[in-house]
């Protein structure tokens, strides 16, 4: 992971069913240093139903089209996944039946990720769990009780590790749309590791998420978003994909510690930034120090300004020149 959070490059089936343009997602994956890249696995015929049919602002004619040619072979998704092992990355997918998660588990894959689709897909998700592997479930189009369902079943099954991400399922996603706030919700409520699958077109909501404690990203990403697809559109390209990681990571390092630390850098600031006291004249042994007789100003020395009440009513126990600071010593 990129120390506190873990982005999932996200190239879904932006390959088009060709197998060196997924080599070439990888490629960018790793480049714009992504700790994992993921794919999706889709059977169109495990996925759709057969014939002609309403599907929203889709023609599904054009749908099951550009499904059909989205997809891999097991041989190529073999060769794919000894690609990414090959140069570094770790390679996983998306999974929507049976055969796609065994195919995947071939792998020895990071985790197993579930779509926001199948969240309550509870005959599939108890043959998921069956593998023991960390599960990554988006939670787009779910209610707190669609999750809370799935999540016992899938405790039923088996103790494996879970990631919610937090999910608007709509794409693209508007900032204002997001409900990060929801991520809090998540935390408590579930008690498991959140994060935010991101479909906004900037990194500005997955630096926001990521102070709200979000440990996992996924962003879609493409080698061009003028390709004929169906998520070409919302993906970014590498190197929205490389300034969306640099900026998490830059955003990562305001967030180092709930604790306040100095730094040598702040104390050096301090040092001619705070008040201390001072003689505002020169006085002699025995004097009783009033507030005329004591400078609150720059630069920083012995005493602090709010050390001011431990001179003040107090004699001088020896004499002070005027603009030399005052120590505990002269009361």
């Amino acid at each position: 992971m990129n120390n506190a959070f873990h982005v999932i490059a996200e190239a879904g089936t932006n390959n088009n069913g060709n197998l060196q343009k997924a080599k070439n997602l990888v490629d960018i994956a790793k480049r714009a240093g992504a700790d994992s890249v993921k794919f999706q696995m889709i059977n169109t015929w495990g996925l759709y139903l057969p014939g002609k049919y309403e599907y929203g602002h889709y023609k599904i004619e054009d749908v099951i089209r550009i499904r059909e040619a989205g997809e891999m072979s097991d041989e190529e998704y073999i060769e794919l996944s000894n690609y990414a092992n090959q140069i570094g990355i770790p390679f996983s997918s998306s999974v929507f039946d049976e055969k796609a998660l065994k195919l995947l588990d071939q792998f020895n894959p990071p985790y197993i990720k579930i779509a926001s689709c199948d969240l309550n897909n509870i005959r599939f998700l108890r043959q998921v769990a069956e593998y023991q592997r960390k599960i990554i479930l988006s939670t787009g189009m779910s209610t707190l009780a669609d999750i809370e369902n799935t999540l016992s079943v899938i405790n039923k099954e088996s103790k494996c590790d879970i990631v919610l991400l937090h999910c608007v399922s709509i794409y693209p996603c508007a900032l204002e749309q997001t409900n990060l706030s929801y991520i809090n919700t998540l935390k408590s409520k579930f008690g498991v590791p959140v994060g935010f699958s991101d479909h906004t077109g900037s990194s500005h909501a997955a630096c926001v998420a990521l102070s709200l404690g979000a440990t996992w990203f996924e962003k879609h990403f493409t080698e061009d978003k003028n390709q004929e697809g169906l998520d070409h559109a919302y993906a970014m390209e590498e190197q929205g994909l490389l300034e969306y990681i640099n900026d998490l990571k830059a955003a990562s390092l305001s967030l180092k510690s709930s604790e306040k630390q100095l730094t040598e850098k702040e104390l050096y600031t301090r040092r001619r930034a705070r008040r201390s006291l001072y003689a505002a004249k020169d006085l002699s042994i025995g004097h009783i120090l009033t507030d005329a007789d004591v400078l609150c100003v720059r630069p920083e020395n012995i005493m602090q300004a709010d050390e001011i009440d431990i001179l003040i009513g107090k004699p001088l126990t020896k004499s002070i020149q005027r603009f030399e600071p005052f120590s505990k010593d002269h009361v």
